[in-house]
């Protein structure tokens, strides 16, 4: 195999290396590295939120030639390289090869229709996205031998534009590869495309763009090639987009392309992991290449099974793909005679007990086919038993085996520089390598208060100058009037408290349920001694008209003149702003109505940064909140209404005990017992809620064991 690698300009031969550097997305959470593509040009890594490939590619040569005769440049740049070097060839102490001496015989392969990376590779639309990336970082911070595979949306996922009522206008993502670290990989004699799937009738090429994440490479399937019939070109073009028929295409195209692309480009998988129901046409035809060598069904059932893992992340039943069988055996034609079986028993395979419609399942078929299933979250491993529990006749769901491994995320990519560069100095600058010991978060509480709080402020200040510029920004180039400018956030004050609320606007995260009394809200939030602000970001599916009206209903408040600024919608939430966000504001508000959270990661992401959170009882938040880390909205009494006992609690907690806290100061001006609160939430956070905590218990419970055949499961009767 041949692979194009990304070519810049000019570089000089005393900087040559950023090319490497800027090539593998280990960048986007390497301190050396972000150090110093910062000095390299911090104006222009500001215009390009953050993207080295575009920076090299519209730098001024001249700056490059002073960088590369400069001695504190160089010095940087040694570093980073040093760095760079050190982890991606296998020095230091990696965990994996540490634990587990005697090598897995093939890599995990970790299939997800989404890859959540950087701002700058818009293939993601939210959660699941977010923690597959977060994922794959991990498992190269661990050494963990794992491949992803995913689709290329060439046309991301949608831009996010309001109009002047609030009503969420969609638009195709601006995404151009050229600056992105993508590198085309190319078949034998330098064809475009590595395999070829068959659907609707149709040869479908596959070609492949590879992104290194760390030691982790991922594959992205693209069909947008010449040799493809011009309406097959844009199947892989947009992420959940079109109808039911284009969603099946592009699952089909993951799950079976995705097998054939890693043959042929000579990965043998051990273990492999569907993150999502999205994925599971990989166990399918995993079976036509057993049986389709003369392996009998019963034995390649049970040798995939056996090397199977599936994750589900929704714990709603009708949230979880389902197909008719005419649009399946459209989409795959007679995919049961390559295994060798008869039509009912490949359905049966997808059947749900409880479904009276006879759909087919993707995530029954998930788990059908794989041996160790799991949840999200502890509640969430409860509901999905509770869920689930027909596919095992007979058994209550307790007795059903889906497990759970409740979700982190990556601590080197959300945690601030600033916070990073505060622990440097208050636990020691080898911090980073004591990540397992739970001493070192144990040592958190003794940071000292006024550096914690002026870290703290100092991200505040940030948060609201990026607002501002934002709005700046759209207000010379979109918007038309200047109410859309106060909305952005134009009247934040940075000495307000601040509440955060941002995340995919689905009616049952309920974004407005604050706004539910409007005469208690509106005394809360322009109290001339105890001011309180609200910044919302989020996007609703484009197909989900409810979450646009929720979305619409908060946009209408923070135009509000009653509320004299102190509520911001800001457009187009991605993970530039994510950053900003879970950084700079007091207080992370997240109010799912129980039990529909599956797991919700962003409170995590704000905790590593200091920041408490306030939610509902649901997702991680039943296991994560521990009195002193933040605040829970107790759970709704038997014939309460949900909403109404919720929105009470809710304002109780900040009128009477929130809001007082953060104002209460001491001599010193400083919040001590607020400082306290956010010790707790960075020490819960950091030793119980990151991706490599979780990454390691997949290792050890999911991966390690089914690369080596171990623990037969209690597979689930075909219907």
């Amino acid at each position: 195999m041949s692979s194009d690698r990304p070519s810049f300009p000019y570089l000089p031969d005393a900087i040559a290396g950023l090319a490497d550097l800027a090539g593998n997305l280990r960048w986007s959470w390497s301190r050396p590295a972000r150090a110093l593509f910062r000095a390299l040009d911090e104006t222009l890594w500001q215009q390009t939120r953050h993207n080295p490939v575009a920076m090299l590619r519209r730098i001024d040569p001249a700056r490059l030639a002073a960088c590369a005769i400069e001695p504190t440049f160089l010095q940087l740049y040694q570093a980073a390289i040093d760095e760079a070097a050190v982890e991606l060839d296998g020095g230091g102490r990696p965990w994996f090869r540490e634990e587990y001496p005697e090598p897995l015989p093939g890599p995990v392969a970790y299939f997800c229709a989404e890859f959540g990376l950087h701002n700058s590779v818009p293939i993601y639309s939210g959660g699941l996205g977010i923690l597959a990336g977060d994922h794959c970082k991990s498992a190269s911070d661990l050494a963990l031998p794992l491949v992803g595979i995913g689709l290329f949306y060439t046309k991301g996922y949608f831009d996010q534009r309001l109009s002047l009522d609030g009503w969420q206008e969609d638009s195709d993502a601006r995404f151009d590869p050229a600056m992105a670290p993508l590198h085309r990989e190319r078949g034998p004699a330098g064809e475009p495309y590595l395999t070829v799937v068959s659907t609707f009738g149709r040869p479908v090429h596959i070609g492949v763009w590879r992104l290194m994440v760390g030691r982790v490479p991922i594959y992205l399937l693209d069909t947008n090639l010449d040799e493809n019939h011009p309406d097959d070109r844009g199947l892989s073009s947009k992420l959940y987009a079109g109808g039911p028929d284009l969603r099946l295409r592009q699952e089909w195209l993951l799950g079976v392309g995705g097998v054939r692309v890693l043959r042929a480009l000579g990965h043998s998988p051990s273990a492999w992991h569907a993150n999502e129901g999205h994925a599971a046409f990989m166990l399918v035809e995993r079976l036509r290449e057993l049986t389709s060598t003369g392996t009998p069904m019963v034995e390649a059932l049970a040798e995939v099974r056996a090397r199977s893992i599936f994750t589900t992340h929704t714990p709603v039943p009708a949230g979880h793909d389902a197909f008719s069988q005419d649009q399946l055996e459209a989409c795959t034609g007679p995919v049961w005679e390559t295994i060798g079986i008869s039509r009912e028993r490949f359905f049966a395979l997808g059947a749900n007990p409880d479904d009276p419609h006879h759909l087919f399942h993707m995530t029954v078929l998930a788990i059908r086919c794989s041996r160790r299933v799991n949840g999200v979250a502890r509640k969430h491993g409860e509901v999905s038993r509770e869920i689930w529990k027909a596919l095992w006749p007979g058994r209550e769901s307790e007795q059903v085996p889906i497990g759970h491994v409740t979700n982190g995320v990556h601590l080197a990519t959300w945690m601030s520089q600033a916070m990073m560069g505060l622990l440097d100095e208050q636990l020691g600058a080898d911090w980073p390598e004591r990540l397992d010991d739970p001493a070192l978060w144990d040592q958190v509480q003794w940071i000292d208060d006024g550096r914690l709080w002026a870290v703290h402020t100092q991200m505040k200040t940030d948060l609201m100058t990026f607002i501002r510029e934002e709005a700046r920004r759209r207000w010379a180039s979109e918007w038309k009037e200047a109410s859309h400018v106060v909305g952005a956030g134009l009247l934040l004050n940075p000495d307000v408290f601040t509440i955060g609320f941002a995340r995919r606007f689905a009616t049952y995260k309920r974004a407005t349920l604050l706004f539910s009394d409007f005469d208690r809200l509106h005394e809360l939030l322009v109290n001339p001694r105890r001011p309180v602000q609200i910044i919302f970001a989020g996007k609703a599916h484009p197909q989900d008209g409810p979450g646009k009206e929720v979305l619409q209903q908060v946009y209408s408040f923070s135009r509000d003149a009653r509320l004299e600024g102190r509520v911001a919608f800001i457009e187009d939430y991605d993970m530039h702003l994510a950053h900003r966000l879970v950084q700079g504001v007091d207080l992370w508000l997240n109010m799912p109505r129980v039990p529909l959270e599956a797991s919700g990661t962003s409170g995590m992401k704000a905790a590593l940064n200091a920041v408490p959170q306030l939610s509902t009882l649901d997702g991680w938040w039943q296991e994560g909140f521990a009195g002193q880390n933040g605040w829970a909205v107790p759970l709704a009494q038997p014939g309460e209404d949900p909403d109404a006992a919720d929105v009470s609690r809710l304002y109780a907690l900040l009128e009477q005990q929130i809001v007082p806290q953060f104002y209460q100061r001491d001599a010193n001006g400083l919040p001590v017992a607020w400082i306290g609160l956010m010790k707790q939430a960075l020490r819960i956070a950091g030793g119980r809620f990151t991706a490599r905590r979780m990454v390691q218990q997949y290792v050890k419970d999911y991966y390690v064991p089914a690369a080596r055949g171990l623990a037969p499961g209690d597979d689930p009767p075909l219907a």
